[in-house]
């Protein structure tokens, strides 16, 4: 008798992808550029954009059942091999922002941890920054090319220990001022609903695509729905449920971050010492110290080293996996003994590098270095969510032609409308999201250095992926 593999309902859906998609910084990042206003933009991006993006993904998984490649593999499904490499080098050119950043991320981590404070983040130079954290990412990138793996294994259980101190932040900040005595609200008027209000301008357009940013990813998703139990209701409902979850988090640890730090008078390191700060406030309002701290650091380091060896080694596997040899040059994917593709760790290593360095000439101090950094991210890794919208269009376009245990849209015409829509407003974000926000108090020159590069690297990074086939065809002709 066959075994019945559908064995996942609802619920379960739902915990796997929150685990997957949620993380507490989602919180403080976005409350430091919005402030209490915040609780009403999570509710709009999950009604609007997060739910729709969730189902989305579902169908298109559920529709490419055995396709391992993911958006690549959707998009060449639905449409050229040309378009599916696009994808795929658009899915790997958009984390090179990130491994930049990571390095910086385990640097305030270590200094919480063995210095008890903040004052790395606002005292040290952009430049020493710019040197410690290329050091940190070469060894990382050596490690990696070694085919060291005891880093992923570690991260699964920080990745574990970090979803864990998230409950408990939410939990804690939100109780801190009915269950300790002599706890000040610090926002005030949070019984006003003028409070959670956004002012729709400009400025507030611009931090956009940090929301989208953090509720994106759901593509993760996608290879548990052929695994779901009557799929077509259950898989819904656990996105719904899911949206449920990420939006009650993000309300409660928005209104949590309004109890410790005033919404109109927010801290200018919040991005980089938000975590710490809050824990350590919180370990004094519950009596045990820097304990909070110490746990979050610790986490946090295994958690960012992880991510920053995982992040150098499969988003290139799945480049020069995925896409055809068309388009890839022979020799970047030419591996050594280990199996490591080492042209392709050294142009990983070079774009990196030149990341790393460059910012630190125009920019200051390492509080603005951290907070542009993430935001060039809520700007780059959103482009990678374009193609999953526009394969769902090509999906909608020919729903005929293919088999699906699980439709979100079945109507061709709805599904190329909701897709459309979900792909403009992403576009829109992540343009608005290139425009830094606007501080009468900083240097007008620094405000112009990060427009430029917000612009400039993904206009380049997208350049380069149109580079590759041309060379690709040179070498072909050249061994012909």
């Amino acid at each position: 008798m066959a075994t019945d593999t559908k064995k996942l309902r609802w619920y379960n859906i739902a915990l796997l992808a929150f685990v997957a998609v949620w993380g507490l910084n989602n919180v403080f990042n976005n409350y430091a550029q919005q402030g209490l206003s915040v609780i009403t933009s999570w509710i709009l991006i999950m009604v609007l954009y997060f739910v729709p993006y969730a189902l989305i993904v579902g169908q298109l998984g559920s529709t490419f059942k055995d396709a391992n490649g993911g958006v690549s593999s959707w998009i060449k499904e639905t449409s050229t091999k040309r378009l599916a490499y696009y994808a795929a080098w658009t899915y790997w050119v958009v984390h090179i922002p990130y491994l930049a950043q990571k390095p910086q991320g385990i640097m305030i981590a270590l200094s919480w941890l063995f210095r008890g404070n903040g004052d790395f983040v606002n005292t040290a130079s952009s430049v020493t920054v710019a040197m410690i954290s290329l050091v940190i990412f070469l060894a990382f990138l050596w490690f990696a090319s070694r085919g060291l793996t005891t880093l992923n294994r570690i991260g699964s259980m920080a990745g574990t220990a970090m979803f864990v101190m998230s409950i408990l932040f939410i939990i804690l900040a939100v109780a801190a001022p009915f269950m300790v005595s002599g706890v000040h609200v610090a926002t005030p008027d949070m019984g006003k609903i003028s409070t959670y209000l956004p002012k729709f301008d400009f400025n507030y357009f611009t931090t956009i695509s940090m929301l989208v940013f953090a509720v994106g990813g759901a593509e993760k998703i996608s290879p548990y729905v052929n695994n779901t139990k009557n799929a077509s209701r259950e898989f819904p409902l656990g996105m719904l449920v899911l949206a449920g979850m990420v939006a009650l988090c993000a309300i409660l640890g928005s209104f949590g971050m309004g109890v410790l730090f005033n919404s109109n008078h927010i801290p200018n390191d919040l991005m980089a010492n938000g975590p710490y700060l809050a824990f350590g406030m919180l370990g004094k309002y519950f009596h045990v110290g820097p304990t909070f701290v110490i746990l979050f650091a610790i986490a946090n380091t295994l958690a960012q080293a992880s991510a920053l060896a995982f992040s150098i080694d499969a988003p290139l596997k799945i480049l020069l996996g995925d896409a055809d040899d068309e388009f890839i040059p022979a020799r970047l994917s030419k591996l050594n003994a280990k199996g490591t593709p080492t042209n392709g760790y050294l142009m990983t290593g070079v774009l990196v590098s030149i990341l790393i360095i460059l910012p630190s000439i125009g920019i200051g101090n390492m509080n603005e270095l951290f907070k542009w950094l993430l935001n060039l991210n809520a700007v780059v890794m959103p482009m990678r969510y374009l193609w999953v919208f526009l394969a769902f269009i090509l999906l909608s376009k020919q729903v005929d032609k293919f088999q699906s245990d699980y439709h979100f849209i079945k109507n061709k015409v709805t599904g190329m409308i909701v897709g459309g829509w979900c792909l403009a407003f992403t576009a829109f974000a992540c343009i608005l999201g290139m425009v830094p926000k606007l501080d009468m108090s900083a240097d007008p020159g620094t405000w112009w250095f990060q427009l430029a590069l917000n612009i400039l690297t993904p206009v380049i990074f997208l350049a380069l992926g149109l580079i590759l086939p041309a060379i690709a065809r040179h070498d072909k002709k050249k061994l012909a």
